[in-house]
């Protein structure tokens, strides 16, 4: 009778539990590798440019007529060159078990996850620095970072990435009385410890940003791309010498900031 358990000396019979883990606690734990904050395109070479044209100024023809040519503007255009990275995690598996093979999965995927998004929080050290102070961080701070945005020509949605320290500081201004009754707003954010759209901003708390006087960033959905190449994947093979399976997860991708107006980071003026 053949056996119905998986065997750590099957490498085969490990690849769909483990992938499935890795690849579920990896996009659990990234804000970026789902592509919902910042658009993914694919790039099957591992290189994806990113055109960038200038705006022009049209002609305003006062009263029509048929002798005014209209004249002729050719926007600057600027190839923004993205080229993916290999983000990798390794383990190894020993026959000798006594470990659950979907356990060394979910660290994988959560190591790659970590590994990229801090990939992001590089690049995006690139922005625009704000020009008011964001140290404390401050709803003020916030309003006058979408106005920047805003005021360099952005009509669309942002997004706000803040670490811990700046989500309290602003949890904390929504709790004052300046903020009670506002249309559910404060109870919800105290209620859920959420901060959700503040300034028409959505907001997200990561603990990846680690950069000196950095609170976080608010961005627009045409600040940045992700490169991809390919997206969470996991490879198991035999491996004689340590008597088991190595398993290596992976992501082949990168971001880029294409547009350092469209975004700004929240600094300490």
């Amino acid at each position: 009778m053949a056996d119905s358990y998986i065997s750590v000396t099957n490498a085969d019979a490990l690849v769909v539990p483990v992938k499935s883990a890795v690849v579920y606690a990896a996009m659990e734990k990234s804000l970026f590798l789902g592509g919902e904050l910042i658009p993914v395109v694919n790039a099957p070479n591992g290189v994806l440019q990113v055109p960038e044209l200038a705006s022009v100024t049209a002609t305003s023809i006062a009263g029509g007529g048929i002798t005014t040519d209209v004249a002729i503007t050719n926007p600057a255009d600027t190839k923004n060159t993205i080229t993916c990275d290999l983000i990798a995690a390794r383990s190894i598996i020993r026959d000798l078990g006594n470990i659950d093979p979907m356990e060394i999965g979910r660290m994988l995927g959560m190591s790659v996850a970590k590994a990229f998004d801090i990939t992001v929080y590089t690049a995006l050290n690139s922005a625009t620095a704000s020009t008011v102070d964001s140290f404390p961080m401050t709803v003020d701070a916030v309003f006058d970072a979408v106005a920047q945005i805003r005021g360099a020509g952005e009509t669309g949605p942002l997004v706000g990435i803040v670490n811990p320290a700046a989500a309290k500081e602003l949890l904390k201004a929504i709790g004052t009385a300046a903020y009670a009754g506002s249309d559910m707003f404060q109870a919800e954010a105290l209620r859920s410890g959420a901060l959700g759209s503040l300034g028409g901003v959505q907001f997200f708390v990561s603990s990846l940003i680690t950069t000196s006087n950095t609170s976080g960033y608010i961005m627009g959905t045409e600040a940045a791309r992700i490169a991809m190449q390919r997206n969470v994947d996991v490879e198991i093979g035999r491996r004689v010498e340590a008597v088991g399976v190595d398993v290596v997860a992976s992501v082949m991708s990168a971001v880029g900031l294409v547009d350092a107006t469209r975004a700004v980071k929240l600094i300490n003026v």
